[in-house]
């Protein structure tokens, strides 16, 4: 069958009765759907549809918070893996969506994908990746990262502390601010290298503070510094935390001047055990594939790389 997008229909879904039609091309976060539909973190109008027919060919749509008059993040852009190449249909659909999702004149918000771990090695998990891409380079975006999804399960056995380190809640936001400033400092963080061109350490921490950290609705009394030596000096931070799906470790920074002590491990063991505590049934983490210490700690702590991410913007 050839399709051109003359010959197709481009909507929004309706309501949530319309999940079952847009869940009707596969992806491993389609049974989260419907709640974030109920939660506000979707709306209807924010979910598109390509249809020839009653056939669904192409779907896209953003994320947001709850009450977000915008969203913050594409995070769905499928085609259907039929015979014929329906590239041009996805990006019919996305342009027109993003014509009425989003904000006038505004730069259309992030792409990101969760994507199996062996994509380059699977040929149809290559194939599907790539086709994603391709739609939305032909609308200027570009790969901006890819990232590592890990996971800690409580058979894994909890990581060893560090008896060098004491630890006490960052209940004080000025003095998480500045740690998360100086650790901004040689940064392998791709999101944050972005920031860092832009503007300076300080409004980066900030900006990540405020549109990260602080719309967490789990305990502060979780976030932890990392302290040694007699007059308790930080070397760094953890951010356990609670999304609006999994347990996390949300963010981990070593300050310049005590890297390259394997602190980082002790940081990571203490977020890990305390999350373990709650009697979750796994914690959630990413970290940049170019991050290769990052990486090394959380393989060190447990973790497992269950899956990858990439992430797409348009300049």
């Amino acid at each position: 069958m050839s399709t051109t997008p003359d010959t197709v229909t481009i909507r929004p879904i309706t309501g949530p009765d319309e999940v079952a039609l847009f869940n009707r091309l596969p992806y491993t976060i389609n049974h989260e759907l419907a709640d974030d539909l109920a939660a506000h973190r979707r709306r209807p109008e924010w979910m598109w549809v390509a249809l020839h027919g009653d056939r669904l060919l192409a779907r896209v749509a953003w994320w947001g918070r709850g009450g977000d008059s915008s969203p913050l993040l594409l995070d769905i852009v499928d085609v259907d893996d039929g015979a014929e190449d329906l590239t041009e249909v996805a990006r019919t659909l996305y342009e027109t969506a993003a014509k009425q999702v989003l904000p006038a004149g505004a730069n259309p918000p992030e792409y990101g994908r969760f994507i199996p771990a062996n994509w380059r090695e699977d040929p149809d998990a290559y194939r599907a990746v790539r086709t994603r891409m391709s739609v939305l380079e032909s609308t200027g975006a570009r790969l901006t990262v890819e990232r590592l999804r890990l996971q800690w399960q409580p058979d894994g056995g909890l990581p060893a502390p560090d008896p060098r380190l004491a630890f006490r809640s960052a209940l004080d936001s000025d003095e998480l601010i500045a740690l998360m400033t100086r650790a901004l400092d040689g940064t392998l963080d791709a999101h944050s290298r972005t920031d860092l061109a832009r503007m300076s350490p300080h409004e980066a921490a900030v900006k990540h503070y405020e549109e990260e950290l602080a719309t967490y609705s789990s305990p502060r009394e979780w976030w932890r510094i990392g302290t040694v030596g007699e007059d308790g000096e930080p070397v760094g931070f953890v951010i356990p935390a609670r999304n609006a799906y999994h347990p996390v470790i949300a963010y981990l920074g070593v300050v310049p001047e005590h890297r390259g002590h394997g602190y980082v491990d002790g940081l990571l063991a203490e977020g890990t055990r305390l999350l373990a505590a709650e009697h979750v049934p796994r914690i959630r983490a990413a970290t940049d594939l170019g991050n290769v210490p990052m990486a090394a700690a959380f393989t060190r702590a447990g973790y497992v790389n269950f899956e990858r991410a990439i992430n797409m913007a348009w300049q």
